[in-house]
């Protein structure tokens, strides 16, 4: 295995990126309650709103944030993981750069 490789292997520690999809509507005020996580709310025509969470977590600290969205009754659309390099990345890096995170 390359050097580069081993360090794109999941761990269970090593924090990674990943964007969760969820029905309904969590405004910003919500990242704090969701480990810092990016909160953007779309929608398309009529269809109701989908919140995306995403960010840098290792897998305790994602299996705690959909803990808590279960709690909240919100059923998930999509949980993916982020491709280091990947156009999702580049572009969570930015907001993470715009936010101070």
């Amino acid at each position: 295995m390359t050097e580069e490789g081993a360090k794109r292997k999941l761990t269970l520690d090593r924090p990674v990126s990943y964007q969760i999809k969820v029905p309904g509507h969590l405004d910003e005020s919500w990242s704090d309650w969701a480990g810092g996580m990016t909160i953007t709310v779309e929608r398309e025509g009529d269809d109701p709103p989908v919140t995306t969470l995403t960010g840098t977590i290792d897998q305790a600290a994602l299996h705690g944030l959909l803990r808590r969205l279960y709690s909240l009754g919100l059923p998930l659309i999509s949980v993916d993981y982020v491709e280091p390099g990947s156009r999702s990345d580049s572009s969570l890096s930015q907001q993470s750069k715009e936010s101070g995170r």
